[in-house]
């Protein structure tokens, strides 16, 4: 793991099973990468909502005009179990952004489940009387994010595709 993490500075790519030349990373999997790099940052940003203290998760909740925070065990172990599972899918995606033609199997489907999950989320966000800024910010981008997963991974040389 600590190799992966290292080469997350250089795009590589693996060599094709029969031993031939590596071939070039192109500018569409250089921006797969990049896009699998900025996605996964951004979503270990949710590290820091996980060891949030109380005080300033209530205050945070107040500020963002959502009225005030319930206070209950589950509403604790919920935010901060989802901010983890946010900070593991961005790990992942750091993880995969290190030789995307190996990990061409998981990014496709990270792609596809991406596509519904972002509707699946503008459905809670509707149905749970989340504000407009909310709503537009979280099931959309995810949903266009595995658009452009899918279509990236496609443009992938024809050895490197599921």
């Amino acid at each position: 793991m600590v190799s992966e993490v290292r080469g997350l500075a250089e795009v590589r790519s693996a060599c094709p099973p029969s031993g031939r030349e590596e071939i070039e990373a192109g500018p569409r999997e250089r921006l797969l990468v990049l896009l699998l790099r900025l996605g996964g940052g951004l979503m270990l940003l949710a590290t820091l909502a996980i060891v949030l203290p109380t005080p300033w998760m209530v205050a945070t909740h107040a500020s963002l005009g959502m009225g005030e925070l319930p206070r209950a065990g589950i509403v604790e172990y919920l935010t901060r179990s989802v901010s983890a599972l946010y900070a593991l899918h961005g790990g992942l995606l750091l993880v995969l952004s290190t030789d995307v033609r190996r990990y061409v199997g998981v990014i496709a489907y990270l792609g596809a489940a991406n596509v519904p999950l972002g509707v699946v989320l503008l459905a809670i966000d509707v149905h749970a009387g989340m504000p407009w800024y909310w709503t537009i910010a979280e099931g959309p981008p995810v949903t266009l994010f595995g658009v452009v997963l899918l279509l990236l991974v496609r443009s992938l040389p024809p050895g490197a595709r599921p």
